[in-house]
């Protein structure tokens, strides 16, 4: 049979950890570095600390597995070696030493615009200078690609160095990088949540992002497993979060900011964006609607004592824009292009706040 990295994971999923009882698969334990030379199949298993006491019978289990569900004939005896996580795991700091800043783009709940939030800041950002990647890693929900008119964009592979590297896509000035560019956008991504840590991890740490002074993550709503692998490989250098005025939206905003700043995540946020602030009508320019009800999330941030970040409106042309792959933020004289670059224009602000006066050792350069 022929045999394909997708199979060997499928096979290790029937295996589970005594400790948890998760399957190695579900928890993370196999390190994205599957090699298959014909019938020869070698990869590692990770385990937290070097005196596991479960590691031998934990590989014992896999190599049966694999004999089992693949073929007697895969050579695996002796191919499983074992990591620990300090070992399989780069220092976060170690990881794209040239991106200056991090800034992780986060909802509670779906729905409440955080691509569209993403996007344009993204692209207001590169209009103010400032060398800008985005990184789309809503992995089962990926809209990025259409967003920057970029849905038909196959990334290559770059040799930098000694290293073959994914090459991101590029429009308006923005580096991108989406799962989009590699699914069928007509099919839905079935992958358990190891197999979708797993590609953002490609997308981070095997693509040439280059220099950077700004790199935003795109971010799957909620709380889960992504969110999880992003905090564990990258340094962030903080998190916005995007939510909208009603009180369902608040609740789940609030959650996803407990877990940020909870002990095992314990990132810094940097404020909050309230979306959908307000209906104003492209023929009354002047009036404000409060659908969604009025200042939810300035109370939320003046509750949780985070700065907002900014109020953006409900605009129909900022739907029309982003479906059309033209963010308004491209066009910054308009009501909604302003707003836009106001709110990058606090994000900027707040991390050179973070970097001046509560991590002195770390200076950020503007570049204008």
């Amino acid at each position: 049979m022929t045999l394909y990295p997708k199979l060997i994971l499928e096979a290790l999923e029937n295996v589970r950890y005594p400790g948890t009882g998760k399957n190695i698969v579900e928890a993370g334990m196999i390190e994205d570095n599957i090699r298959i030379d014909g019938n020869k199949v070698s990869f590692s298993i990770i385990f937290d600390k070097p005196n596991d006491p479960f590691i031998k019978s934990v590989i014992k289990a896999a190599e049966a597995s694999i004999l089992t569900y693949l073929s007697p004939e895969v050579d695996i005896k002796g191919n499983i070696s074992v990591k620990t996580i300090q070992d399989a795991r780069p220092e976060p700091e170690k990881l794209l030493p040239d991106v200056k800043n991090i800034i992780a783009v986060a909802s509670g709940k779906g729905g409440v615009g955080k691509s569209t939030v993403s996007a344009n800041m993204a692209v207001a950002l590169a209009g103010m200078g400032y060398q800008t990647g985005l990184l789309d890693a809503d992995i089962f929900g990926p809209s990025q690609p259409k967003m920057f008119h970029v849905e038909n964009a196959k990334p290559y592979l770059e040799k930098v160095g000694n290293r073959e590297l994914i090459q991101p896509a590029e429009n308006y000035g923005v580096k991108l990088l989406s799962i989009g560019f590699f699914v069928n956008k007509e099919d839905a991504v079935l992958w358990r949540g190891a197999m979708a840590g797993n590609a953002l991890k490609q997308l981070i740490g095997d693509a040439n992002w280059g220099e950077l002074d700004y790199l935003l993550i795109d971010l799957p709503p909620g709380t889960g497993d992504i969110h999880l692998t992003l905090v564990q490989t990258l340094a962030i250098t903080g998190v916005v979060v995007v939510a909208t005025p009603q009180e369902v939206a608040l609740a789940d905003a609030r959650k996803g900011i407990g877990m940020f700043t909870g002990d095992k995540v314990n990132v810094p946020i940097l404020g909050l964006i309230e979306n959908m602030a307000w209906f104003t009508p492209a023929e009354l320019p002047e009036n404000k609607y409060y659908i969604f009800g009025k200042d939810g999330g300035k109370r939320l941030a003046e509750e949780l004592n985070i700065p907002l970040l900014g109020q953006i409106p409900i605009v129909q042309s900022i739907c029309e824009s982003g479906d059309a792959g033209s963010p308004v933020a491209l066009n910054h004289d308009t009501l909604t292009g302003s707003a836009f670059w106001k709110l990058a224009e606090n994000v900027v602000e707040r991390v050179h706040y973070r970097h001046e006066y509560l991590s002195p050792t770390k200076r950020v350069e503007t570049r204008k």
